[in-house]
């Protein structure tokens, strides 16, 4: 099955930092799963290194991506922006990350307790 990892999920399990739930840390560990990153997400992990608030840099977290055949990189896209005009979510990035689950029909694997509350989009973590 076909997932979208948000920023936070994609940097407990690229860095090996910070708890990530069960259910999201089986899924991650089932083979034949696909994981699908929006570009989204590597402009906030570049924010956030360079604030020195994470300890994994875009750079280590692209390679990390790029040699695991399960992961996969998801460009913004003019089809994207448009399901973002009708995404009501206080945080632009998220707004972003959700228009993109959207987009790919897929879930969200996030800690995210805000995003748990949207009845459009199904949130696995726990």
């Amino acid at each position: 099955m076909k997932y979208l990892l948000d920023t936070v999920t994609v940097i407990r399990h690229f860095a090996n930092t910070g708890n990530i739930g069960h259910t999201a840390r089986t899924l991650l560990a089932e083979p034949g799963n696909e994981f699908c990153i929006s570009i989204i997400s590597l402009m906030e992990i570049l924010y956030l290194s360079e604030k020195r608030r994470i300890k994994i840099n875009m750079s280590q977290t692209i390679e990390r991506i790029k040699s695991r055949p399960a992961f996969q990189i998801v460009a913004l896209t003019e089809d994207i922006l448009k399901i973002a005009e009708n995404v009501h979510f206080r945080e632009l990035h998220d707004r972003l990350i959700i228009a993109t689950a959207k987009w790919l029909k897929a879930p969200i694997i996030t800690s995210d307790t805000e995003m748990k509350q949207l009845k459009n989009i199904k949130v696995i973590w726990d």
